[in-house]
C-alpha cells in the first residue's frame, strides 16, 4: 500500500485532538504524508509526542499549518496539493457557554470553510468526523435501532453540541449537492469513544471511565450508549477516504450493542481486579440524579439521555467497505489500561 500512498498528501484538521492522532498514527503507517492544522503551532511538539507513544515517528512526513474554524486565514495554504481532508476539529462541548451559537456557529462555518477550500484546491475527497449526535437524539419511543439513514430531531430542548454537530453536517451535504463542483464527501458518525489515551487530549466517554477508576462516580447514572473503539473509527475513516463505494455516504461507527454505565463498570472490576476497587457497583435512581445535577453541569449533561434507546448498528460499513471493529471488552480494557499507563488513575498506596 505504500507504494500507491508515498506521493499523496492528507490534510487532518484539529491535528492534537484524540481521533486525529489515532487517524495520523494508522495515515503514516500506510505512507501518507500529512499536514496537520492547529490553532497553535506551540503544540507540535505535545503532538508528536502523542504519536511516539503510539509507536510512531512522523519526522518529514508530519507538517503543521496554522488555521482556525473560526476564521478564513490559512485554509487555501493548509489544503494545497493535498488528495484528501479529514476534516475532524469541531468545537468540543462546554459547561459554560452562555449562547448555543457559540459551539453551533464555528461548527458549521467551519465546515464550510474548509469545503470551499477543498474544492477550490481540487481535493479528491472530504472525510467529515460527524457524531451519533447527528443522527439518534429527539426521537420519540424508537425501538429499532439506528441507522444512517436516521437524523436527529431539532428542538428548544436539543443540547447545543448535539445540535451543532447535526446543522454542520447538514450543511455539508447541502454544500456538496450545491457547490461542490465534483468534490467528494463521506461521513464518520462515531458513538461514544473509547479506546487507547496517548496524551492530555481524549474523549468525554474516556473521562467517565476515568471518574469511575477514580472512585468520583459513587453510583452509575442509569444511562445507556454505544461504543466504539478510537482506533476503529480511525480505520473507518481511512476507509472512508479511500474505498470507491464510500462516496457520498454516511457510516456510523459502532461496535455491539449499547452497554449501561454499569455494565461498564462491571467489565473493569472483571478485568482489572484491585485496581478497579473504586469503580461502583450500583446504579443512582434518576430522581436522585436530577436533583445533584441541579449544582453539577456534568451531570446536567446526562440528564437528556436518561431512559433513551440508544442502539445503533455499524453493518453499512462492515458491508460496504470490509470494516470489522474490535469488541467492546476490549476497547473498555485498553482504555483503563492506558489510563494506569498513564498515571491518571489513582494509586491505591497514597489515595492520590
Amino acid at each position: 500500500m505504500k507504494k500507491s500512498t508515498v506521493d499523496k498528501t492528507v490534510l487532518v484538521t484539529g491535528g492534537s485532538g484524540f481521533i486525529a492522532v489515532h487517524c495520523m498514527i494508522q495515515l503514516l503507517n500506510a505512507g501518507y504524508r500529512i499536514r496537520a492544522t492547529l490553532r497553535s503551532l506551540k503544540r507540535e511538539d505535545e503532538v508528536r509526542a502523542m504519536l511516539k507513544e503510539g509507536g510512531v515517528d512522523a519526522g518529514q512526513n508530519l507538517s503543521f499549518v496554522t488555521a482556525d474554524l473560526g476564521a478564513d486565514a490559512g485554509w487555501a495554504e493548509a489544503v494545497a496539493g493535498c488528495e484528501y481532508v479529514l476534516h475532524i476539529a469541531s468545537p468540543t462541548p462546554l459547561n459554560d457557554y452562555k449562547h448555543e451559537d457559540e459551539l453551533i456557529i464555528p461548527a458549521r462555518e467551519g465546515v464550510l470553510r474548509v469545503l470551499r477550500a477543498a474544492r477550490d484546491a481540487n481535493v479528491k475527497r472530504v472525510v467529515l468526523t460527524s457524531a451519533f449526535g447527528a443522527i439518534g437524539i429527539g426521537h420519540k419511543h424508537r425501538t429499532t435501532p439506528f441507522t444512517e439513514t436516521d437524523w436527529s430531531i431539532l428542538d428548544d430542548s436539543t443540547p447545543a453540541y448535539q445540535k451543532s454537530k447535526t446543522l454542520a453536517e447538514r450543511a455539508a451535504w447541502d454544500f456538496i449537492a450545491k457547490e461542490g463542483n465534483g468534490l467528494e464527501l463521506a461521513a464518520v458518525n462515531p458513538v461514544g469513544v473509547l479506546g487507547p489515551v496517548l496524551g492530555p487530549d481524549f474523549s468525554h466517554s474516556i473521562q467517565l471511565t476515568k471518574r469511575m477508576l477514580n472512585g468520583e462516580i459513587a453510583a452509575c447514572p442509569k444511562i445507556s450508549s454505544c461504543y466504539i473503539d478510537v482506533r476503529d473509527v480511525a480505520s473507518l475513516h481511512l476507509l472512508a477516504m479511500t474505498h470507491p463505494a464510500a462516496n457520498g455516504e454516511r457510516f456510523l461507527a459502532v461496535s455491539g450493542a449499547s452497554l449501561t454505565l454499569l455494565d461498564i463498570a462491571n467489565v473493569l472490576r472483571r478485568r482489572l481486579g484491585a485496581w478497579a476497587q473504586r469503580v461502583p457497583a450500583r446504579e443512582i435512581p434518576n430522581w436522585l440524579l436530577r436533583i445533584v445535577a441541579l449544582r453539577n453541569p456534568t451531570l446536567k449533561m446526562l440528564i437528556p439521555m436518561l431512559g433513551q434507546y440508544m442502539d445503533a448498528s455499524g453493518e453499512k460499513a462492515k458491508r460496504l467497505l470490509g470494516w470489522s471493529p474490535r469488541s467492546n471488552e476490549e476497547a473498555i480494557v485498553d482504555t483503563a489500561e492506558s489510563l494506569l499507563r498513564f498515571g491518571l488513575v489513582k494509586t491505591h498506596a497514597n489515595g492520590n
